[in-house]
């Protein structure tokens, strides 16, 4: 059965909500609840975790570090994800000490890009390197299968194919580009220019709102 991909988006909402109810001392919570919390209608929550067996129970409600935990399952993320970054310009720096991804099972281990001096002062844990062998070599050594591209646009394609090359199985992309790669390789695009666009959309609808000239 083929899982929509906005359900996989809306459980990892759901799942950040559920860690900070578990801080909380939150034992039990409805579909209800989540709607309030998240936004996202309860129905819509219950079909959601529907797809992958009874998860509540019936006149209760869900219990929440379970459902945490099941979730955490089905996203892949109870284990932990070697990641490979490539590309250290400024994004790249700051996606290096986001403590997000570690927080969630992805570990940056391996970091590449041609100048030396962006890899300077780099964690303890993380291997810079600035050759495509040396990259390779990491990759396989690490044992990698996610890599994130922070790089230009022009060298986006190569980047992405000599990732593949090296045993990469999903990628996550920062460039505009569309990526030509095998089916077996899942690729997700994050352009913040896309969603600030969008939200610049909505804004633009407010006649008390103007942009400035």
């Amino acid at each position: 059965m083929k899982i929509p991909e906005a359900t996989i988006r809306r459980l990892s909402i759901y799942m950040r909500l559920l860690d900070s109810l578990e801080l909380q001392g939150t034992e039990v919570v409805s579909s209800d609840i989540l709607e309030t919390l998240c936004g996202f209608k309860s129905a819509q929550i219950r079909k959601d975790l529907a797809y992958f067996g009874e998860m509540g129970v019936r006149g209760v409600g869900y219990y929440v570090t379970d459902l945490k935990l099941q979730i955490q399952q089905i996203l892949g993320v109870k284990g932990s994800w070697n990641v490979v970054l490539v590309g250290a310009g400024n994004l790249g720096h700051a996606l290096i000490t986001y403590q997000g991804f570690r927080k969630s099972g992805f570990n940056i281990t391996v970091v590449y890009d041609k100048d030396p001096a962006k890899l300077r002062d780099l964690p303890s844990t993380i291997v810079g390197v600035t050759t495509e062998a040396d990259l390779e070599k990491a990759i396989k050594d690490h044992k990698v299968n996610v890599a994130i591209m922070t790089v230009t646009s022009e060298a986006a394609q190569q980047v992405a194919n000599h990732l593949v090359s090296c045993g990469i199985n999903g990628l996550l992309n920062f460039t505009p580009v569309r990526l030509k790669l095998p089916d077996t390789v899942k690729v997700k695009y994050v352009d913040f220019s896309v969603e600030l666009e969008g939200l610049a959309f909505y804004l633009s609808k407010n006649p008390h709102l103007q942009a400035n000239e």
